[in-house]
């Protein structure tokens, strides 16, 4: 059985790729395979696309051959980390209109990584909640809401009781 980064050296040389693959893990314990190329725009895609087509492509390989297989990340020159930062950057930007303004904002459709990335990102925010609809919704979308102050929250609930 073939490893995962000669599984993705193999893969990338059949893709016509001449890569420099380096092995660590993730602050979550994940196996992550680091990829530095050349041609590092090509692989990595239109906003991450094919990276992220290669990294599902090399789990499938993977689980093929053994179903309780961690999962691996692959990332290009730490394309990911840097585009996470980039998106709760931007997102924290829009939060200010929401906190100044006190309207809700709606984010552009993200997947489900992105999103709890932003769920995160808010989650001790005393002046802006994240809010999106249930998985099973179509929907794949966060709002930012104010939030209300903790005082004015606890009147409500109780001249509503």
């Amino acid at each position: 059985m073939m490893p995962p980064k000669d599984l993705l050296d193999t893969l990338l040389g059949y893709l016509g790729f001449v890569v420099q693959i380096e092995e660590t893990s993730n602050e979550g314990g994940n196996p992550t395979l680091q990829i530095y190329t050349e041609e590092s725009g090509r692989l990595i895609g239109r906003n991450g696309e094919t990276l992220e087509a290669i990294q599902f492509l090399l789990n499938r390989l993977l689980q093929a051959r053994d179903k309780d297989v961690e999962k691996v990340i692959v990332d290009c020159e730490h394309y990911r980390s840097m585009r996470e930062d980039r998106i709760v950057q931007r997102v924290r930007e829009l939060a200010e209109r929401v906190r100044i303004t006190g309207r809700s904002l709606q984010l552009e459709p993200m997947n489900s990584y992105e999103r709890r990335l932003v769920h995160n990102a808010f989650k001790d925010d005393p002046d802006v909640a994240t809010w999106s609809p249930s998985d099973s919704a179509r929907i794949k979308q966060i709002t930012l809401v104010k939030r209300q102050p903790k005082k004015e929250a606890a009147q409500k609930e109780q001249i509503s009781s």
